[in-house]
């Protein structure tokens, strides 16, 4: 059989997990795709590598698509976000001299707001992969309304998180699994809080293509996310896991050690050296409790966090290609919610909710603050 071949950005973390599943266990060929996986040195470079059309697809921040397609920083373009890659998996992490200082409760969001309240330091230099990142605006989020040092936000690449705190250049970090426990491994941070203490249920990474390759290309697009679909399945079976890790491990992917993965795929965090491994529930997540869904409402929550005013935000919500999900997915088999958007926030409890099969189970989704976000436009 011809495969038609697609070339596909990521940028190595655990996250881009399905990418990789959907090509080395054969779910990409059986929709007669050749995915060609190429690795990317920044978020920057991905973004650049999309909007000039080197890339038919990439493996994208959340909020990227959103600011791409507003004209926020960079090369602006049409994006659109096919379905969700990930959500949560992200780490904030602080040096070992500001861990001493505050004294908290690894992901208990309300101590480590009291230990940084309490530092003596004037200023906090705090990592973060991207500007246009949930990485940010969960930290910014979190520190809304926070007593806090004044914090300076720094773009580091993921892969040199670790480097910059054992340089001093930051001290502390925002970042996706591995990075965060490779700075643990290397003893220069511990890690205090997961991203989902702040925000539960956290679109991290999304499927992304440029609007016109989308209209352009639909066989293309629906063998995609349909191979990718099929491996956010398999990711999320609890015993496919070990050997999810092992391919993640292989050097043309991540090419570091497997018990660096580990700890995003099962959950099992390693705060810092000497501790015991904390158990994080739905630390990541690729296909459980309709991760993969694009929901609108939550790429109304990026953009207002972004900025953006009520039509920037309509715009957004447009990015987000609920519709295109739906046409695809559903003659598969996935189990479609009965609305593309909801108020982010509600849930503080697994709940069952109106689907096109009836066994969905959404949420828990809660803010640590306990608000909630209403995606309609006077909101």
């Amino acid at each position: 059989m011809s495969l038609t071949v697609l070339t596909c950005g990521y940028v190595p973390l655990v996250d881009c997990a399905p990418l990789i599943v959907a090509k080395e266990l054969g779910f990409a060929e059986d929709e007669g795709i050749a995915l060609e996986l190429v690795a990317q040195p920044s978020w920057s470079a991905t973004r650049d590598m999309l909007a000039l059309g080197h890339l038919d697809s990439a493996h994208l921040l959340s909020p990227m698509p959103i600011a791409m397609s507003l004209g926020l920083g960079g090369l602006p373009g049409e994006i659109d976000a096919l379905m969700v890659l990930s959500v949560n998996g992200t780490i904030f992490g602080v040096s070992n001299a500001i861990a001493d200082q505050l004294g908290a409760t690894f992901g208990d969001a309300r101590s480590v707001a009291a230990g940084l309240a309490a530092l003596t330091t004037d200023k906090l230099r705090v990592g973060v992969p991207f500007h246009y990142s949930m990485h940010r605006l969960l930290l910014e989020y979190f520190l809304r309304n926070q007593p806090s040092p004044k914090v300076e936000i720094i773009t580091v690449p993921p892969a040199r998180m670790a480097d910059a705190i054992a340089d001093g250049f930051i001290d502390a970090f925002w970042v996706g699994e591995p990075w965060g426990s490779a700075a643990v491994a290397r003893g220069v941070a511990q890690l205090v809080l997961p991203g989902s203490a702040i925000w539960a249920f956290a679109p991290e990474k999304v499927l992304a293509a440029r609007h016109d390759w989308v209209a352009e290309n639909p066989a293309k697009v629906r063998h995609l996310m349909r191979a990718v679909y099929a491996a956010a399945k398999w990711l999320d079976t609890p015993r496919n896991k070990p050997l999810a890790v092992e391919i993640l491990a292989r050097s043309e992917h991540l090419n570091l050690p497997a018990e660096l993965i580990d700890p995003a795929i099962t959950g099992q965090i390693t705060p810092g050296v000497n501790h015991s491994p904390a158990h994080v529930d739905r630390f990541l997540l690729f296909d459980s409790q309709a991760a993969h869904f694009p929901w609108r409402s939550q790429a109304a929550w990026i953009a207002q966090h972004l900025g953006a005013d009520a039509h920037g935000i309509q715009r957004a919500k447009a990015c987000f290609r609920s519709d295109i999900y739906r046409d695809v997915l559903g003659p598969v088999g996935a189990d479609l919610p009965g609305g593309s958007e909801k108020v982010e926030g509600i849930m503080r409890h697994a709940t069952a909710v109106a689907s096109t099969r009836g066994h969905m189970i959404l949420g828990p989704d809660a803010f640590f603050d306990d608000k909630i976000f209403d995606f309609t436009p006077e909101n």
